[in-house]
């Protein structure tokens, strides 16, 4: 009798536990098997931010509205001006020279400024001297606020994570193509930190850019960022931003695996493996004791576009900071020159 009870417990156990395994087949304990790499090249075409999923968007941009007129500079007119982006409604600072418009429209060059907390971002102020620099020259500046910043509408999400901010000045580029004192043959792009990596990811993704130039730019690959880039203070969001719920490296790492797991996923989305297809020359400017980024991100920029075989000036400052602040008027005029040469011959 007692060896019958201990079978039977025996075989009430046993089928417990076969119950227990194939229930949990079905439930969210389960846990799967990694992604394979069908999957993982599937999911990296479908995102948003890969270099290739950019060029196949269309970026139609609108007609640039006058805004707001403002006091002129030295020899040319500034404007408060918005376009659309995306349906939002973007505003942009667009500087006109005075005199005659050449036959085929003022050359361009679209300003694409560094990281400011959205909340505390107008489009009149800060890089006063940059703008003036290239107005005062001859050229059109047109400089967008990107959305969320100022009285921009839509999310400040970000430009190392999200598409949105290169979305703004794609459209922007489109904009001013339509702009009747413009010529659209002849746009260059300038860049400062967060805008280098705006303005290097646009060149890859746009062929109307002509030129380029970066200062101090964030335009490494991925990897770099993640275990490179050491700042003087560590970067936090305003509140505007953390209510965004901005995109992040950890989401992403948990979606599409890190940097050895998923190598060719973190390629397609760092412009930095797409120099090949460079819209034009690109000059490069960093100060070697730039405490924001490290002077190796232009470094690195400098071998990949050289390995390329693609037309690239680079230039270190010594001792200088993040915004070349004691060689500005220098790292200006090689930056006017640069464009003359590009956009103006």
């Amino acid at each position: 009798m007692k060896k019958l009870l201990l079978i039977g417990i025996g075989t009430f156990s046993l089928g417990l536990l076969l119950f227990i395994f194939f229930k949990s087949l079905n439930t969210k304990s389960f846990v799967a098997l990694p992604l394979t790499t069908e999957k993982k090249d599937q999911i990296t075409q479908e995102n948003p931010l890969s270099i290739n999923s950019m060029r196949k968007q269309t970026y139609p941009g609108s007609k640039i509205t006058i805004e707001q007129t403002l006091d002129p500079g030295s020899n040319y007119n500034r404007y408060i001006t918005s376009y659309l982006s995306d349906g939002f409604k973007i505003y942009a600072l667009l500087t006109v020279p005075e005199g005659k418009t050449p036959k085929n429209g003022w050359p361009v060059i679209i300003f694409n400024h560094g990281y400011i907390p959205p909340a505390e971002y107008s489009t009149t102020e800060r890089y006063v001297a940059y703008t003036d620099a290239f107005s005062r020259n001859g050229y059109i500046v047109f400089r967008p606020d990107y959305r969320g910043h100022g009285k921009s509408e839509g999310k400040p999400e970000g430009a190392y994570y999200s598409p949105a901010y290169t979305v703004d000045v794609l459209n922007a580029v489109s904009s001013i193509k339509k702009y009747k004192d413009a010529n659209p043959q002849r746009i260059g792009m300038w860049g400062h930190s967060l805008g280098g990596s705006i303005t290097l990811r646009t060149m890859v993704i746009n062929k109307d850019i002509k030129a380029g130039v970066i200062w101090a730019g964030v335009v490494a690959s991925y990897e770099d960022l993640a275990n490179n880039w050491h700042r003087s203070q560590p970067f936090i969001p305003s509140e505007r931003e953390r209510a965004t719920r901005r995109p992040s490296r950890l989401a992403l790492i948990e979606k599409y695996g890190d940097f050895k797991q998923n190598p060719g996923f973190w390629e397609s989305i760092a412009p930095i493996y797409h120099v090949k297809d460079i819209s034009g020359p690109l000059q490069l400017h960093h100060g070697t004791l730039d405490q924001e980024v490290p002077v190796l991100f232009s470094e690195r920029l400098k071998d990949a576009l050289q390995k390329a075989g693609k037309t690239v000036e680079f230039y270190t400052y010594d001792g200088d900071d993040h915004n070349l602040s004691q060689n500005l008027s220098l790292a200006l005029d090689r930056s006017v020159r640069f464009f003359d040469t590009y956009l103006k011959k």
